[in-house]
């Protein structure tokens, strides 16, 4: 059993859902960026979803894409990335790690080597948001073959039998991308939720995780109340924000505000349910 799996199945034993944070990786800077990363799993973080950074990150919203150009203009490169991986993964063997990201770097990377580096530095899943279930043959032979899940975006707008073909080729955990938009806008209601997600249920038995829109502790306990797990990016990246300098430039309180964020949003999914 693999961390992701093993972390699910903790989970369920407690009866309670997975908070998964998301921290850019190199925002506003490696060493700020990776001292988040090391601390959020005491706050409360089950799995972490670490950004890739990407000047054209089309499926996210202005929070997410300016924690990319801060990243970035900070010298934010693929080697980082996986520096910071390898660094967590000195103090935490047991926390999956999941990277979020684009296809153009880890093509310019190489699919087989971005696959086989990624293992080795110890990331668990992958999720490349402009890779349709259709075009994913360059990449999921070397995903399997380094054992990384390969995790899916299925959305409000999945058609019934796409969402089947989609969900057979499904590892790791299902995205629910909840909301029709870009991360940080709206927030899915427990209605909209409860429509959808048993359907998803009935196709496949991997864990289900709402994400984009989810910013409150109520919309963390909806969603976890309704699937396995939430997800947050961009109310923390805008913590992160809202405590840098006049230059983007980090503070004594950037890795406080947004650790204090973290577990304030992680005890809404710890309810027990």
């Amino acid at each position: 059993m693999n961390r992701i799996a093993n972390c699910f199945s903790k989970l369920k034993q407690q009866n309670r859902g997975a908070f998964i944070p998301y921290v850019e990786s190199g925002d506003p800077d490696y060493q700020t960026a990776l001292e988040i990363l090391k601390q959020m799993p005491s706050a409360g973080a089950d799995l972490i979803e670490i950004g890739m950074p990407f000047s054209d990150a089309m499926a996210d919203g202005p929070i997410v894409q300016q924690a990319a150009s801060r990243a970035l203009k900070a010298g934010a490169t693929m080697k980082n990335i996986f520096r910071m991986v390898s660094e967590f993964r000195t103090e935490n063997t047991h926390t999956p790690i999941i990277l979020m990201g684009y296809a153009n770097p880890i093509e310019h990377y190489g699919y087989e080597n971005f696959c086989q580096k990624a293992a080795k530095t110890g990331v668990d899943g992958l999720i490349v948001v402009d890779i349709p279930y259709e075009e994913m043959d360059n990449i999921r032979p070397y995903a399997k073959q380094n054992q990384i899940d390969l995790i899916q975006l299925v959305t409000p707008n999945t058609p019934q039998k796409r969402l089947e073909r989609i969900l057979k080729e499904a590892s790791g955990f299902i995205y629910y991308v909840s909301i029709t938009g870009v991360t940080g806008t709206k927030t899915a209601s427990h209605d909209e939720l409860t429509k959808i997600i048993p359907t998803i249920r009935s196709i496949s038995s991997l864990p289900i995780v709402v994400g984009f829109g989810i910013k409150t502790p109520e919309a963390v306990t909806n969603a976890v109340t309704v699937a396995d797990g939430a997800v947050v990016a961009s109310a923390l990246l805008s913590t992160l924000a809202s405590s840098l300098d006049k230059n983007n430039q980090a503070t004594p309180h950037t890795v406080k505000k947004v650790i204090e964020h973290t577990s304030f949003l992680a005890n809404a999914a710890h309810l027990m349910l």
